[in-house]
């Protein structure tokens, strides 16, 4: 299965249409966040419009500069995956939306709890069904970074992700986690054994990533990772 990764459109919209040919490569659409220009929040509803036009596959996350209420747009267009664990052809999503307290000036700010405990949901259904192969499966979409070489780094040396998310990582070992947030920290790399894709801003430097995944087992396995530009 092949994943086209993106996050941060920021309400650059007409992006969007640049990549017609590049949605029709994919079979489903990860993003991780903030349809809306940053203070901005009333410009997420034209950007969630947009790009559920470009694929019937969507699994999003709400980014800090989204207003928390613009939750209820994206189960209504049913492509949240926050708070929520969502199954496609075998494969399974969970999110964390907003970004941790940095300025306190955006919308959608919260503590690093509040952002780990989104992923209660699959930790309550492991639990449930003794079967932890399910992180086998797994893909994690958080707006917000765990802490890394670079997938969180804005300057080359200091990191605003969260390392409780990167120890949440190293001890269940998703398949793979989707972020966003930090628009300089445009990477690949890994958490362990988890591949951590930070796409960096489709609206504002044209990034984009691809993730592909095959079937291995009892779950899946990460066949090729891309970063590209338009």
């Amino acid at each position: 299965m092949k994943l086209l990764v993106i996050s941060d459109l920021h309400a650059h919209n007409d992006v969007l249409d640049k990549m017609d040919e590049i949605f029709k490569q994919a079979d489903a659409v990860v993003f991780g966040g903030d349809f809306a220009e940053c203070f901005k929040p009333e410009t997420g509803k034209e950007a969630l419009e947009r790009l559920c036009k470009k694929h019937e596959n969507i699994f999003a996350v709400l980014g800090n500069c989204d207003n928390e209420d613009f939750l209820e747009d994206l189960e209504d267009a049913d492509i949240s995956v926050e708070k929520a664990l969502v199954f496609h052809e075998g494969l399974a999503f969970a999110g964390s939306g907003g970004g941790t307290k940095f300025t306190g000036k955006t919308e959608f700010e919260r503590e690093e709890d509040e952002c780990l405990a989104d992923f209660d949901i699959v930790k309550n259904s492991v639990e449930q069904s003794g079967d932890g192969s399910l992180w086998k499966s797994l893909i994690l979409v958080s707006h917000n970074p765990p802490v890394g070489e670079k997938i969180d780094s804005f300057d080359g040396e200091h990191h605003a992700g969260s390392q409780k998310f990167t120890n949440f990582i190293k001890e269940n070992k998703p398949l793979a986690v989707v972020c966003g947030h930090i628009h300089e920290g445009t990477n690949i790399e890994k958490i362990g054994d988890t591949v951590v894709i930070n796409p960096g801003s489709l609206g504002e430097a044209g990034t984009y990533a691809w993730l592909e995944v095959e079937k291995d087992g009892d779950g899946w396995k990460v066949k090729n990772t891309e970063l590209c530009k338009l």
